[in-house]
């Protein structure tokens, strides 16, 4: 298992942590480096395309940065798979894809539609592209979660918008889904994962109840709803009992048949955070704040 990155410290603390797992190896480096990449991808069979730049309003002021590795980084991975007969392929993409209204989200959109291109880069060779889309990750690094127990200490968090709602999935489910995905792609397909929605507000009234509610207004780049499945994806798309697969308009390379048990996606509007079917509770979010980081509002 090669942990491919180009943060040495992150690197430092994982192999601190499993120090006597002999199947890890510990590659610096860049997806913008495509030599290196190449290097790293000898004798691989799976890849997991992690590697992105992701925060809203720091795209809007940084956009070439942005472009260079979430697009040209995606090329990169794309040719050094095909190039070193890597068999299957799963890169990871985000809410903010579907309709973008951001960079950030532009350039995520632009990374999918590659590596769905990327199955006719490989013509007859058995690697395979598929991409996973699901919404922000419970507790990960830079997510509204941290970052709203952290000020709630303060007794003010700032929200941008009353109204705003968003996906969330905690990283156990997000994991299981490429876990899916690299066992049942035929390349081409993308994978939405099926996660309940939440009110910002909601989110904040649950970490800290007592804190007062600052409204600041909508941040450059940022949406009130976030959408997964556009009404024009939806005619492709199948739903399954905890995922939904939008299925490639492409003409790509013949590699089996799809599993047809997928039922036909209907709903006219899509899938959005605000018309989602499935919504977290408070009492479900303080579980979780309770297990992950062993925190109890007061």
């Amino acid at each position: 298992i090669i942990v491919y990155c180009r943060d040495e410290m992150k690197q430092w603390e994982m192999s601190e942590k499993f120090t006597n797992e002999k199947r890890l190896r510990f590659f610096l480096g860049d997806v913008r480096d495509k030599d290196r990449f190449e290097r790293a991808c000898n004798g691989v069979d799976f890849i997991v395309h992690a590697a992105a730049g992701k925060i809203v309003p720091t795209a809007e002021y940084n956009p070439f940065e942005y472009v260079k590795t979430n697009i040209l980084g995606a090329m990169n991975v794309i040719d050094c798979a095909i190039d070193n007969k890597v068999k299957r392929v799963v890169a990871l993409s985000t809410d903010k894809a579907c309709n973008p209204v951001n960079l950030y989200g532009a350039t995520k959109l632009c990374s999918d539609k590659l590596f769905i291109s990327g199955n006719n880069y490989a013509g007859s060779q058995d690697t395979r592209f598929s991409v996973v889309r699901y919404g922000n990750v419970m507790g990960s690094r830079g997510s509204i979660i941290p970052f709203f127990m952290k000020m709630a200490k303060t007794g003010e968090i700032p929200i941008t918008d009353e109204r705003m709602t968003r996906f969330l999935i905690p990283l156990d489910q997000a994991v299981k889904m490429v876990w899916r995905a690299l066992e049942n792609c035929l390349g081409g397909e993308i994978f939405v994962k099926k996660c309940p929605s939440m009110k910002v507000v909601d989110i904040a009234k649950t970490i800290a109840p007592q804190a007062r509610l600052k409204f600041i207004g909508i941040r450059p780049g940022e949406k009130l709803h976030e959408q997964m499945i556009s009404v024009e994806d939806a005619r492709n798309t199948r739903e399954y009992e905890e995922y939904y697969m939008i299925l490639p308009t492409l003409v790509l390379p013949d590699r089996g048949q799809r599993d047809e048990k997928g039922r036909p996606y209907a709903d006219e509007f899509g899938y959005s955070s605000d018309r989602n079917k499935q919504w977290m509770k408070p009492e479900e979010l303080l579980s979780f704040l309770k297990q992950e980081f062993n925190f109890v509002p007061t």
